[in-house]
């Protein structure tokens, strides 16, 4: 099983990014996958979930805005989109799935309490 997420980068405030979760070795469809990030010193928080199975997608209340996750079953790969991008979204995100949609119902705070799988993250760094 892998997750690959990659598209980060250092941009500008105000700036859009898409970030690219690659996944391979089980089937997307009955996996539920998260995008996440971790600033320096901080927490993990969740950012979406989607079922790509119905396409249901899913935001933390924080998040809801300027990110919108969305995904391939062809291409096997999850994306978030992140527009308007201010200096505190500076963060490694991470992709993660775990087994089924309905963890994606709970708070974003539970989301990463039970993943199976996890991916190396990507830094996106956002410049003011």
């Amino acid at each position: 099983v892998q997750l690959q997420a990659s598209g980060g980068g250092l941009v500008q405030a105000g700036d859009s990014l898409r970030l690219s979760c690659a996944t391979a070795g089980f089937t997307l469809a009955q996996y539920g996958i998260g995008w996440f990030r971790q600033a320096p010193g901080q927490a993990r928080e969740g950012i979406a979930c989607i079922d790509t199975s119905d396409g249901s997608t899913y935001y933390a209340d924080s998040m809801k805005g300027r990110f919108t996750i969305s995904g391939d079953n062809r291409k096997n790969t999850v994306y978030l989109q992140i527009d308007t991008l201010k200096p505190e979204d500076t963060a490694v995100y991470y992709c993660a799935a775990r087994y089924g949609s309905a963890w994606c119902l709970l708070p974003a705070a539970q989301w990463d309490d039970d993943m199976d799988y996890w991916g190396k993250g990507t830094q996106v760094t956002v410049s003011s």
